[in-house]
């Protein structure tokens, strides 16, 4: 029997422990509420996930078709019109009124035609992304040089014809990883960055790791680009976000989008700092786990 302390008797000491005893079966009964609740909740969550991802991969693949026939309808239109300018009438009033009638339903057509590009590419971006929201994680060491060498020779048709300088860092790590899925990291990345250096005499684009405090690692993707406003860097990661014209800097605004997606199935923190006109700075945080010694 325990001791009896500040003159308690027996009796207040049994009372004391049966009391003990109710709490802990209540405490017992919140925190299986709780499990119960927090179950629930990821259920829901994962439901709304898998919801999400058949909507986006629905919508993706039934848009298709009808695109489809906007664009080789339109295809059709613009020829029946080039027949009827090589046709228009000799005198020279008749003609031209012709022509320029035919000429601004050719401009419309184009229009139309750059449109349905567009939104096909945004379509491609939304199956990108359902997949890489969905398909199985197949993680296994990832040594990032190689890596780095095949994607840029995948990029080097934008690099053609231009000076770029790569600063790679020899220290890279080994990343527990998708290596499938971290390709398509690193090739939206240094993709960017070729595209936002364009207009730079000399490209810089460095690739480097950094020591992060309780031993996290950190991955750095830096350019002497155009940059944007860094007020709006948050929004760079929503699907179809642009800071730029599409007619200076081609793209839908779906690469980072898909960076996040992929960065947070591997518990991977992704963020971007920008001074404008001077270039930007992708950091890609990898969990401890995931850097293996």
């Amino acid at each position: 029997m325990p001791d009896l302390h500040c003159g308690a008797s027996a009796s207040d000491e049994a009372q004391t422990v049966a009391d003990g005893s109710a709490a802990d079966v209540t405490g017992f009964s919140d925190v299986a509420a709780l499990r119960a609740a927090l179950a629930q909740c990821q259920q829901h969550n994962a439901a709304l996930a898998a919801a999400q991802e058949e909507f986006l991969r629905a919508v993706a693949h039934d848009l298709r078709a009808p695109l489809r026939h906007v664009t080789a309808y339109g295809e059709l239109v613009r020829e029946l019109l080039t027949e009827l300018l090589d046709a228009a009438p000799a005198q020279p009033a008749a003609a031209d009124g012709q022509r320029q009638t035919v000429q601004e339903a050719l401009d419309f057509l184009a229009t139309m035609a750059q449109s349905a590009r567009r939104m096909g590419r945004m379509l491609d971006g939304l199956l990108a992304l359902s997949r890489a929201q969905r398909v199985p994680l197949a993680c296994a060491p990832v040594e990032l040089a190689p890596l780095l060498a095949e994607v840029r020779a995948q990029l080097a048709p934008e690099a053609a014809g231009r000076t770029v300088e790569w600063q790679i860092a020899p220290d890279l790590p080994v990343l527990w990883a998708d290596a499938a899925l971290l390709r398509d990291v690193l090739r939206e990345l240094l993709d960017n960055a070729l595209k936002f250096t364009r207009g730079r005499a000399v490209a810089r684009i460095a690739v480097r790791s950094a020591a992060e405090a309780g031993g996290d690692g950190v991955l750095l993707v830096e350019d002497n680009g155009v940059g944007f406003d860094a007020a709006r860097a948050g929004a760079l990661f929503g699907v179809f976000q642009r800071l730029h014209r599409e007619e200076d800097f081609p793209g839908v605004g779906a690469g980072l989008a898909l960076c996040r997606a992929i960065a947070e199935r591997h518990g991977a923190r992704i963020a971007i700092t920008v001074v404008p006109d001077a270039g930007c700075s992708v950091r890609l945080q990898w969990p401890r786990p995931a850097w293996p010694g």
